[in-house]
């Protein structure tokens, strides 16, 4: 679970962009998109190698 405390003086904006940079650096977003609906596990294999080629 992603925690992020608004400092003292600090604006709303400058702590979302904070919780918006933890949350693409911990690939949550990622996971959850990826189980939002059912993949076959072939279609998975092929999404996965392509994805580690690059």
């Amino acid at each position: 679970m992603i925690e992020i405390t608004v400092h003292p003086n600090e604006s709303i904006d400058s702590a979302l962009k904070r919780f918006n940079t933890r949350m693409q650096q911990s690939g949550l977003l990622r996971k959850l998109k990826e189980h939002t609906y059912y993949e076959k596990p072939s279609d998975k294999r092929r999404r996965l190698k392509r994805r580690n080629r690059r």
